[in-house]
């Protein structure tokens, strides 16, 4: 941009003369000369500095409109190259606007007085009433918000990363706000105090008031007709819109909220969808995902997951208040009128269906349906192992990840089994035995927490449990494997197979998205408390952890063939290696084909009920395929065919090169 200069009397004169007027002509200033040609009924008041107009704009339909300042009032403005601000009923104040932007239509544009714009905003997620609020910035990642909300176990910690925030929040302070270039803003009510950054889209919006709307080249926010949001963060690649309202929240990357979704105190992480229903002190991990107007989700944390229509939840017992919160796991997902009541937990990847009212905790069954019967929870261990829609979520997650920004700010690992979840499993295994021993093996009902447990139900739980361990074990030594040359020895064996990732034994955890070692976590977590990280550095050691996951699992499972098998690895054999990828491929092999009688019920005749609505049964079945398809040729089922010889052709290539 060239330098600004003071407009001579001639300048002054040609702007009166196009219905322009200002306090003081002396704090009006310009870089070119040729941009007066450009400017028409504007009133002028403080500092007012404006760049070169050349750049005309091609709006939809066709439309072209030439970049200037027309029919507006500035206060303390500064507005660059080839941007335009037309049709300003109220007026801009104490804004500095980019290049190459567009304004229009909008009724009041200001910062009034020193702003943050919305960084060190504290929501109160999980507990209404305060003890988990977490400090928002524009930058906040949902591992360090899952620490600062579930780690009030070590006070010091928590103080210093809310002290790191506050700072950081402090050097956000200015008295003007920011919109970046080539951002758009048409047909807005009120912006106040709201930094706005490159390429974002606002149209039609309500109220912006206290936030940060965090856009960028990669991938632009935008904010559309009817949203109202106060004290908030929205983060790269989201899109709100249709009369969404927003009170102190955090929206992450490549988040969608629509349709009259409504929530309050809530975190929002990568690639959430909220649509038509209402979200209070949420804690809304990656892809959390609620679709229905009937829907509400109060108080409790969440990822991976689906809420079903008319799904609710209760955290008030109508004594001390809303004190209550609940867990579900990742992967759990709730049917059409579930209800819960807090406090509860739900294990990884379970179903839950009907009412619940007893406070259960299935963290140790994960992969179970919770289902209520006359008033009692009953819990399938287990089942949903083998079920076609946990292995469509698994595949569909990756695939949905929306993010565009090259700059992700969440640690996201998709991993069904993993030493989080299979370490659950192991726990599982135990627990049911145990009830096995405790109540008798001929018992018809087991009670564990609150529920019942069929006995049919508890020797299913293990057999899909074992068959789980079995998976993924198997999984880990082939990839440990994959490179062993064709008749390497024994040795040779056990040193590929040695682990040589210094983390991963012990528990694990899962910081909503990211799955890692509790040991390295403490450990990092301990420098942070001791003031050795920043923030940023804190969010890089977490990305590390990501990185190293794989490396670290296989220290985790190193020690668990012993234990499963009855093949420590320190000694283990080519042999033993073969009869373990025997097991492996029998345990793959069987899984996939319950997976393929599985969604072989979505093309039974039952599925058929609302088809050929005035045929015969042959009309009825060809209406069917007609919309449907064939089964044979599902997407899914082919997949799954195809699984099948991808894995037993892989399991007989390493038999054959142990063999050789």
């Amino acid at each position: 941009m060239s330098e600004y200069k003071k407009l001579t009397q001639e300048q002054i004169d040609l702007l009166v003369s196009r219905g322009c007027r200002a306090e003081d002509w002396g704090t009006v200033y310009c870089t070119d000369p040729q941009s007066l040609n450009y400017v028409r009924g504007v009133r002028f008041s403080g500092t007012v500095k404006f760049g070169t107009f050349t750049e005309v704009f091609t709006l939809p339909g066709g439309i072209r409109k030439h970049s200037g300042l027309r029919e507006c009032t500035l206060h303390n403005v500064t507005v660059g190259d080839d941007s335009l601000i037309e049709n300003v009923t109220n007026y801009v104040a104490n804004y500095d606007i980019g290049s190459h932007t567009y304004i229009e239509n909008v009724d009041l544009l200001l910062n009034d007085g020193p702003s943050a714009f919305g960084n060190g905003v504290e929501v109160s997620v999980l507990s209404e009433t305060g003890g988990r609020e977490v400090k928002i910035y524009d930058r906040l990642s949902a591992q360090i918000a899952y620490v600062l909300a579930m780690y009030r176990h070590r006070p010091a910690l928590i103080r210093k990363i809310n002290e790191m925030i506050e700072d950081y929040a402090a050097s956000q302070v200015s008295e003007r706000g920011r919109i970046g270039d080539y951002v758009s803003i048409r047909n807005t009510r009120h912006i106040n105090g709201v930094r706005i950054g490159n390429y974002a889209v606002i149209s039609g919006a309500s109220r912006l008031r206290n936030g940060t709307v965090h856009s960028n080249k990669f991938a632009p926010v935008t904010i559309a007709h009817g949203v109202i949001a106060d004290d908030f963060i929205i983060c790269s690649g989201s899109h709100v819109a249709d009369n969404t309202t927003l009170e102190r929240c955090f929206v992450g990357q490549a988040c969608h909220l629509g349709h009259g979704y409504s929530a309050s105190d809530s975190l929002f992480f990568s690639n959430c969808q909220g649509e038509n229903g209402e979200a209070c002190a949420i804690f809304a991990g990656p892809f959390t995902v609620t679709h229905h107007k009937s829907t509400l989700l109060i108080a409790g944390m969440f990822s991976f997951m689906n809420a079903g229509s008319g799904s609710n939840q209760s955290n008030h017992m109508y004594k001390l208040g809303p004190i209550h919160q609940g867990i579900l796991e990742r992967g759990a997902k709730t049917a059409s009128d579930s209800y819960i009541l807090w406090p509860s937990r739900v294990g990884a990847f379970s179903l839950v269906m009907g009412r619940h009212v007893t406070h259960s905790d299935t963290s140790h069954l994960p992969f179970s349906y919770l289902i209520e019967q006359q008033n009692t929870t009953y819990l399938v261990p287990g089942v949903n192992i083998r079920s076609v829609g946990t292995i469509r979520d698994a595949q569909k997650w990756p695939k949905r990840d929306g993010r565009k920004d090259p700059d992700r700010l969440d640690c996201i690992n998709y991993n069904l089994l993993s030493p989080y979840t299979i370490q659950k499993i192991f726990k599982g295994i135990q627990l049911l035995k145990n009830l096995l021993y405790s109540s008798g093996e001929l018992s018809d009902i087991y009670s564990y927490h609150s529920t019942k447990i069929r006995n049919s139900s508890l020797r299913s739980g293990l057999r899909y449990y074992e068959t789980a361990i079995t998976k993924f074990l198997g999984n880990s030594l082939i990839k440990r494997l994959e490179n062993l040359p064709a008749g390497a020895s024994d040795e040779e064996i056990r040193e590929a197979l040695r682990p040589t990732c210094p983390v991963g034994s012990g528990k694990w955890a899962d910081l909503s998205g990211l799955i890692v070692p509790i040991s390295a976590l403490s450990a990092l977590l301990d420098r942070m408390e001791a003031g050795e990280l920043s923030l940023k550095e804190l969010d890089e050691a977490f990305h590390t952890l990501h990185k190293q996951y794989y490396d670290a699992e296989w220290t985790w499972a190193y020690d668990k063939y012993a234990d499963f098998f009855g093949y420590p690895l320190q000694h283990i054999t080519a042999e033993e290696v073969v009869e373990i990828v025997c097991k492996w491929k029998a345990a793959v092999i069987g899984l996939d084909r319950e997976l393929y009688e599985d969604a072989k019920k979505e093309f039974s005749l039952a599925s058929m009920t609302s088809f050929g609505a005035d045929g015969s049964k042959e009309t009825k079945v060809q209406d069917f395929s007609e919309v449907r398809g064939d089964f044979e040729s599902n997407s899914f089922v082919t997949a799954v065919l195809e699984h099948i010889k991808t894995k037993e052709a892989l399991g007989d290539e390493l038999i054959s090169r142990l063999r050789r």
